[in-house]
């Protein structure tokens, strides 16, 4: 449930407002689909998921998304006059504040229903963990370093034009200095995610998810090695080098195209939080 939570934020904050509204009118379907997937709900156990979905999305959309539009519009006037290193700290901080608020939320409308886990549904679940650490490695972690490399440019440029709208080829390069400068984390996050998925199967099998699963899943940064905690330090602060420098850059339709862009989320919000 986790796992698909962090889908759902996902596709709330980064795709286009009508697959966002699409996937948030569906959220329900969506994560049903999700959580099966990982847990193979049965009987009983599906008519409880159902209710605790609809009241996390009842608690999120008259809660939360108030609380992004605010954000969005907030982001827009900031954008629109230029952006500075604490514009990125504020933005940073209080997309982990909403995060960890609907995170916590989730967590505690189901941690009941998960503590009722058989043991063959944990085993489901840990085969479905096996498999998406074989697809992380796959993805991130296996290949030469300058292949590895061109697919953080290619993600990166593809991620920052959805915002900008496409780059100029000196932004593209300053795209490309970045993520040759910028550590490269992958095996320490998947050596993390290895981590927190064996503490998760612990807390399962000990029937404690109602005792520990709200701060735990709040609390994703806790108990990670120092070499992480460095490595995510230095890439963060990489990364807001590379948007001031890029702001810096903006030609005046790549500007209007981003503070229009979180205007129209502003709006979204705003307006999925008044549909009941």
């Amino acid at each position: 449930m986790v796992k698909t939570l962090f889908v759902l934020l996902g596709l709330v904050f980064l795709q286009g407002c009508s697959v966002t509204r699409l996937a948030y009118d569906n959220a329900d379907v969506f994560l049903r689909w999700q959580a099966n997937s990982y847990f193979d709900f049965e009987g009983e156990q599906s008519d409880d998921l159902d209710k605790a979905l609809v009241n996390f999305l009842a608690w999120h959309r008259a809660k939360e998304l108030p609380g992004y539009a605010k954000l969005a519009e907030e982001a827009a006037a900031r954008s629109r006059r230029g952006i500075k290193r604490e514009d990125l700290e504020w933005g940073y901080d209080a997309v982990q504040v909403e995060v960890r608020q609907a995170l916590g939320a989730a967590a505690g409308n189901v941690a009941g229903l998960l503590d009722r886990l058989s043991p063959a549904q944990i085993a489901h679940l840990e085969r479905r963990l096996a498999e998406e650490n074989r697809k992380f490695v796959k993805e991130n972690v296996q290949g030469t370093l300058e292949e590895r490399h061109e697919r953080r440019v290619k993600r990166n440029v593809d991620r920052l034009a959805e915002w900008f709208g496409p780059l100029s080829d000196a932004q593209v390069e300053r795209v490309d200095r970045y993520s040759r400068t910028s550590p490269f984390s992958a095996e320490l996050r998947d050596q993390d995610r290895r981590r927190r998925q064996s503490e998760l199967l612990a807390m399962l099998r000990a029937k404690e998810a109602q005792k520990k699963l709200v701060a735990w899943t709040q609390d994703w940064d806790k108990g990670r090695q120092p070499e992480y905690e460095q490595a995510a330090r230095a890439t963060k602060a990489e990364y807001m080098d590379l948007l001031l420098d890029l702001d810096r850059t903006l030609a005046p339709a790549q500007r209007d195209h981003l503070v229009t862009r979180l205007q129209r989320y502003g709006k979204l919000f705003e307006s999925l939080s008044a549909t009941r």
